[in-house]
């Protein structure tokens, strides 16, 4: 495990963060670099019978399909830059991963509501690495079931590494919310293992 990964003390989960994970100015190229050579595309999601479009952009890559929400993703072909970011995350955690989802959120009006991760194809206690560029948003996690824990904030920065694995995603889930104050486009890769 990374140094700079630290362990966050909740029960019932196994979560580490490292705030600067990605040195600058080396997240300012990853970042630009992202935005330009990412295929982004704006799926469409059904929510109470209605196609609407998803309040971010996402792309797939990887070597396996993933459904999520209801969307069949076809992966495209690993990018170079994205193999480089794969090699970096997984030798901080020591975690293998053969897909990335990516999320690029314009403005503090795109977000994402509260999941968690557990789709069958991910396996019993997946590990997920989610790596962050660009502008800073709030991240939150609640407990499912108690009421007694008080659902813990965490500030994404830009370069930061977020590492979710064991029991995390049975009992907890997570969310970014909405923001009215002006923030910079940010771009988050969640690497993850797709069995099948």
């Amino acid at each position: 495990m990374h140094p700079h990964l630290q362990p966050l003390s909740l029960p019932d989960a196994e979560v580490y963060f490292a705030p600067a994970f990605v040195p600058a100015p080396q997240r300012d190229v990853y970042l630009e670099r992202l935005l330009q050579e990412v295929n982004w595309q704006q799926e469409s999601i059904k929510l109470f019978g209605k196609l609407q479009p998803m309040p971010r952009l996402t792309a797939w890559y990887g070597d396996k399909g993933y459904t999520y929400s209801g969307l069949e993703n076809k992966p495209q072909p690993w990018l170079p830059l994205l193999q480089e970011l794969r090699e970096r995350v997984q030798e901080a955690s020591g975690r293998a991963y053969n897909s990335v989802l990516l999320n690029l959120y314009r403005s503090g009006q795109d977000s994402m509501g509260w999941h968690s991760d557990n789709e069958p194809e991910l396996g019993q206690e997946p590990s997920i690495a989610s790596l962050s560029l660009g502008g800073e948003r709030r991240f939150a996690l609640k407990h499912r079931s108690r009421k007694d824990i008080a659902p813990v904030r965490i500030i994404l920065s830009h370069g930061s590494l977020l590492l979710m694995q064991g029991p995390t995603q049975h009992h907890w889930l997570h969310h970014i919310p909405k923001t009215a104050k002006a923030v910079q486009p940010r771009i988050n890769l969640t690497f993850r293992y797709v069995k099948g």
